[in-house]
């Protein structure tokens, strides 16, 4: 599949394929083939769809190729001058219904090694700051992507997150000051034996269960 991708690329000629989108949408498409972008552990064909008439990027392992290829055609000016960050942004932000703008304090080389670009867009701001940009159809999600990161950072948008992030900070902070009061006391007879394993953890899952 690369190789014969790749050979259209050189030889500019068009590709004619059956495509399976993120929805599960099966289509025939016909594009313009310009780069292969390896991101993550996946291949993405940055193409002109010529039926969209826009620059679109598609997963590899999605694609179904149709032989023969379509005509020749003239190489277009590719969108912005990076590529594997114009696919980073395609797949990490743009298809989510929030994007989220962040700045954060620290090197951008060391927040790119917990942000890989199929989650996050990483750009050095200054030496020790960085801007990360990313995609979630939950606010939750991406407060709580950034905030694991364990260095100071500002929201900047969506303005809905700048709030989300506010109340929860506050939600955050009382949980930190509430004391619970004591239980009463568990008799010994309760606690001399060890309870058996019931096989499962104490999360209640099956101990040996799978994470999805």
């Amino acid at each position: 599949m690369l190789t014969a991708i790749a050979t259209a690329v050189r030889d500019r000629e068009s590709l004619r394929f059956d495509y399976r989108a993120r929805d599960g949408a099966e289509g025939r498409r016909t594009a313009e083939p310009h780069r292969l972008v390896s991101s993550g552990r996946r291949w993405y064909l940055v193409a002109w769809d010529t039926g969209r008439r826009d620059w679109r990027t598609f997963r590899v392992d999605r694609m179904r190729l149709r032989t023969p290829n379509g005509p020749r055609f003239t190489p277009r000016e590719p969108p912005g001058g990076d590529l594997t960050r114009y696919v980073s942004e395609q797949i990490s932000i743009h298809p989510y219904r929030y994007h989220g703008r962040f700045t954060v304090h620290a090197p951008a080389d060391v927040v790119a090694t917990r942000m890989p670009p199929t989650v996050a867009a990483v750009e050095p701001a200054t030496d020790d700051t960085c801007v990360l940009r990313a995609g979630s159809n939950s606010l939750d999600e991406l407060a709580a992507w950034v905030a694991q990161l364990g260095a100071a950072f500002e929201v900047h948008e969506p303005p809905e997150l700048i709030e989300h992030v506010r109340a929860l900070g506050t939600r955050l902070l009382d949980a930190a000051r509430w004391t619970p009061r004591p239980g009463p006391k568990v008799p010994d007879r309760y606690t001399a034996d060890p309870p058996r394993d019931s096989g499962r953890s104490a999360g209640g899952k099956p101990s040996d269960a799978a994470e999805q």
